[in-house]
């Protein structure tokens, strides 16, 4: 091999590896900029929030009760309910595409629709 073919191998890994990320950063902002939070309350839509907008939403319920949704750096998470058992609450922020944090006292379902694909598939779960 010559010091040419060297230099060569190496422009194309060059090249090849900032394609690469320049695809891998523009497939992230198209999922981000399309993606929403889904908010149902019995099975009706509540709601539709963008995952690129923060901002904070008290959820209140006929019966008094609440659960407030935070939508921050592109993740939604219930920061606070009402509900006696706080699952909700304790559920890690959601952000991949079909992911849904859940209040069952309160009949409550965020979604997330069009976010980023989980790189864990079915059978791996």
């Amino acid at each position: 091999m010559k010091k040419n073919d060297v230099i060569l191998i190496a422009s194309l890994l060059i090249i090849c590896a900032i394609s690469l990320l320049a695809i891998k950063l523009w497939q992230k902002q198209s999922t981000t900029d399309k993606s929403y939070v889904r908010v149902e309350v019995d099975g009706k839509v509540y709601g539709t929030y963008p995952l690129n907008e923060e901002r904070t939403e008290k959820i209140q319920f006929e019966n008094g009760s609440y659960n407030v949704l935070v939508i921050k750096d592109g993740k939604a998470d219930i920061t606070e309910a009402s509900c006696p058992d706080q699952i909700c609450v304790r559920h890690m922020p959601i952000h991949y595409s079909d992911e849904s944090i859940v209040c069952l006292p309160n009949k409550l379902t965020v979604t997330v629709v069009g976010g980023q694909e989980n790189e864990i598939d079915a059978t791996t779960n």
